[in-house]
């Protein structure tokens, strides 16, 4: 599983016009389910995207994770994350799940986020053509593997 994540001031999702998920501060988490991801790599990448300390502290250092500040949480799958881009011009997409076994394995993590982030966890929408707007804080910008 892949996910990158964005320190988000603000952060919203918009599927034909209508917006279907959104935050304010927190954290913006494109995520991407590989074949043969399952429970392990969702209760791992929760364990992270919850603990990874990318909010700053009084003194301005990286200390604070999701957990401690409270943020919100917007997931939004993203299955071209795991393209094989290695040779070529054209990305091939034999390294991401199929759709579904992606969607089981990205709507399991939302129901783990959801069981363990009570400030609010917000989606997109799985297989639709989303609009992501993000105001990154930072800009601040990691990515984060599950094996």
């Amino acid at each position: 599983m892949i996910a990158v994540i964005q320190r988000a001031e603000s952060a919203r999702v918009d599927v034909e016009g209508e917006t279907v998920g959104a935050i304010g501060a927190g954290l913006l988490a494109l995520v991407a389910v590989e074949p043969g991801d399952g429970e392990a790599q969702c209760v791992r990448m929760l364990e992270r995207l919850r603990g990874y300390r990318l909010f700053s502290d009084s003194e301005g250092k990286m200390n604070l994770s999701l957990a401690d500040t409270g943020g919100g949480l917007l997931l939004v799958s993203q299955f071209t994350l795991a393209a094989d881009t290695r040779k070529g011009m054209r990305p091939s997409f034999t390294t991401a799940a199929a759709p579904a076994e992606a969607s089981l394995w990205f709507d399991r993590l939302v129901a783990l986020a959801r069981a363990a982030h009570a400030p609010g966890v917000e989606t997109g929408r799985f297989g639709a053509h989303m609009k992501v707007h993000l105001i990154n804080d930072g800009p601040v910008t990691f990515r984060l593997e599950v094996r």
